[in-house]
């Protein structure tokens, strides 16, 4: 029985192509025995040919190259090191990066860069020519960059509501040159003001936080702001941007934000993209195997010891994996008790394994002799 969205495809492409009930019956019939040729067998040992299936082909990955054209500083991990860290589940990737599309109406020249401009993190540090120290006066004065604000289109009196929400319990005031920040109520001594200082570098002023490059590209599909860094919560907000082709190489970001079956989706991609620019080729199916496994439990788990492995009913599948003497310890002083279901406990103790032609149980009848 195929399952329903094939069946409605099927219908939809024998209405484009005109086809008569003999031939489309003819075309079902031929879909539905592939589709069941391409069903695993039962007792068939999915996990292993999985494994296999991305082992042997990732020993001819480069370990680590990165890789991004125009820009030096907006280089992203791909290869062994990428998958690695997509199996892993790291956090946060090692390069993050996102993708903007903009809508049809913002694709001119000028609209392109305003918006680049408007998507990239601007910091105080990146508008001021000097954040320096008065030491006589105990205050922080900062001279803005007169050329930087006119260019991105900063009001000086913005800046200056951004400065006093950034160091709260501050007095900012601002002189014929500068701003000036000096603490409300005391004075404070040398070393605080210095830590003021630093802090006041990193002050939030517009822009997506997290985002520290930015690269526009036209493409076939219209214009792409390229990022180096990622916030997908600020970026889905922006009117500007096309929120249905957003994306990004932040799994655990986008599962926080479009939750976990759009994590199981770009987990595939990701792996599918890494795989493919490689120039290898591994079935699908076996990445989506472990996408599914990976975020079964409604959250992203990797195959690790504290994730996927760790999880396993199988003591000694646990402990043959990484960590034995803990797993072997801790199981003994709970009572734990091991079924031998898998195929490492097995394997281990020298039995046969549960799968293929060991799972089922097999009885021999002797035949009762006959006299003659």
């Amino acid at each position: 029985m195929l399952p329903s969205h094939i069946t409605q495809e099927i219908e939809t492409l024998s209405l484009k192509s005109k086809l008569s009930d003999k031939q489309k019956k003819e075309v079902t019939g031929r879909i539905d025995q592939m589709y069941e040729d391409a069903k695993i067998s039962p007792g068939e040992a999915i996990g292993i040919i999985t494994a296999e299936s991305f082992g042997e082909p990732s020993t001819q990955m480069t370990i680590s190259s990165f890789h991004f054209a125009g820009v030096a500083e907006m280089n992203v991990t791909v290869g062994l090191v990428r998958l690695i860290e997509i199996f892993d589940a790291r956090k946060i990737p090692s390069t993050p990066r996102m993708e903007i599309p903009l809508k049809a109406k913002y694709h001119t020249v000028e609209t392109v860069r305003d918006v680049a401009s408007k998507i990239k993190e601007t910091k105080l540090g990146d508008v001021a020519e000097t954040i320096s120290i008065n030491v006589a006066k105990g205050c922080i004065e900062i001279e803005p960059d007169r050329k930087i604000l006119r260019d991105l289109d900063i009001k000086p009196a913005y800046l200056l509501e951004k400065i006093s929400e950034g160091l709260k319990g501050m007095d900012v005031k601002e002189n014929k040159t500068s701003l000036v920040v000096k603490p409300k109520e005391k004075e404070l001594p040398l070393s605080e003001i210095y830590k003021l200082k630093e802090k006041a570098k990193s002050i939030h002023i517009r822009g997506i936080k997290g985002i520290t490059q930015i690269l526009p590209v036209k493409e076939e599909t219209g214009y792409i702001v390229y990022c180096a860094g990622s916030n997908m919560k600020e970026a889905l907000q922006l009117d500007e941007a096309d929120t249905a082709r957003i994306n990004t190489n932040h799994i655990f970001e986008i599962a926080h934000v479009l939750g976990i079956e759009a994590a199981r989706v770009a987990i595939i991609n990701e792996a599918n993209k890494v795989i493919s620019d490689q120039g290898l080729d591994i079935d699908v199916r076996h990445i989506m195997f472990l996408a599914d496994v990976m975020t079964r439990g409604g959250v992203i788990k990797g195959v690790t010891r504290t994730g996927i492995t760790g999880e396993k009913e199988s003591v000694i599948a646990r402990a043959s994996f990484e960590t034995p003497i803990k797993h072997i310890i801790n199981a003994s002083l709970i009572g734990e008790r091991d079924d031998l279901s898998s195929v490492v406990e097995n394997v281990i103790l020298n039995q046969p394994v549960p799968l293929g032609t060991g799972l089922p149980g097999l009885t021999a009848q002797p035949f009762k002799e006959t006299k003659p």
